[in-house]
C-alpha cells in the first residue's frame, strides 16, 4: 500500500530541485510556503487529466523542461521579493513584492504538480535549459547550470541586495526584478511557441502577458527613485 508520504515525495522533490540554486535564506523561506502551494498546484494540475490535450509530455519535451526550469526561476523571484520586504518600508513596493511572492509560489506548486501527474522526475536528463536548445537559442547552455537561465540573478548581485537598505535596496531590487522578469518572459514566450500541451501553452502565455505588464510598472517605480544605481 502506498503511504501519503510516498504520494507527496515527487512533488517535494520537484520543488527541492528548483530551489537547489538559491541561498540558504531563500530555501528556508520558500520551503515554509511549499505545503500550501503544492496543495493549490495539485488541485489546478489535476484538471489536466480530464482534458483532451492532457497526454503526458516526454522527459525531454519543452513542456517538461519549462515546468522544471520555471520553478527555479520563480523561486529566485520569491527570494528577491522576500529580501525587498525585509529592507524597505515603502508600502507600494512591499505590496508588489508580496504579490510576486504569493503568485509565483502558487505557480511553483502548479508546475510541480504537472510533473507529478506526467510521471516525470524533477530533474532533466540534460540539465537546465536544454529544452531551449533547438534553433541555436542564445541561452540554451546544457550543463551550464541555473546561471544559464535568462534573467538569472548572480550570487554577487544577491549579496549586494542583502547588504543594502532603504532606497538603495529598492533601486537594486527593481533593477534586478526588471531583468528577471525579462528573462522569465523570454522563457515563457519560447514555451508558448513550442510546447505541445495546451495547458502549458496557456500558462506560458499568461506569464508573458502578466510579467510584461509588471515590467512597465517596475520601470516607472525605478525611474521615480533615480534609476539604476551607478556601476
Amino acid at each position: 500500500m502506498t503511504s501519503p508520504d510516498d504520494d507527496e515525495a515527487p512533488a517535494r522533490s520537484a520543488l527541492g530541485h528548483a530551489l537547489g540554486g538559491l541561498s540558504a535564506t531563500g530555501r528556508v523561506v520558500v520551503a515554509v510556503l511549499v505545503a500550501l502551494a503544492l496543495l493549490v498546484g495539485v488541485g489546478v494540475g489535476a484538471t489536466l487529466v480530464a482534458r483532451p490535450d492532457a497526454a503526458a509530455p516526454t522527459d525531454r519535451s519543452v513542456d517538461a523542461g519549462f515546468a522544471r526550469d520555471m520553478q527555479a526561476h520563480h523561486a529566485q523571484a520569491v527570494e528577491l521579493a522576500v529580501l525587498l520586504r525585509d529592507r524597505s518600508d515603502d508600502e507600494t513596493l512591499r505590496a508588489i513584492a508580496l504579490d510576486i511572492l504569493t503568485i509565483q509560489q502558487q505557480q511553483i506548486g502548479q508546475m510541480a504538480a504537472w510533473l507529478r501527474l506526467w510521471g516525470l522526475p524533477p530533474a532533466s536528463p540534460d540539465g537546465p535549459m536544454a529544452w531551449m536548445s533547438d534553433g541555436g537559442h542564445a541561452h540554451a547552455t546544457p550543463g551550464g547550470g541555473l546561471s544559464a537561465m535568462p534573467g538569472w540573478v548572480q550570487p554577487e548581485d544577491l549579496a549586494t541586495l542583502r547588504d543594502a537598505e532603504g532606497v538603495t535596496a529598492e533601486r537594486l531590487f527593481l533593477a534586478l526584478m526588471i531583468e528577471h522578469h525579462a528573462g522569465g518572459v523570454e522563457m515563457a514566450r519560447y514555451a508558448a511557441e513550442h510546447a505541445r500541451h495546451g495547458e502549458v501553452v496557456r500558462f506560458a502565455r499568461g506569464i508573458v502577458d502578466s510579467q510584461t505588464r509588471e515590467q512597465v510598472v517596475l520601470e516607472d517605480l525605478l525611474e521615480a527613485r533615480g534609476g539604476p544605481l551607478p556601476g
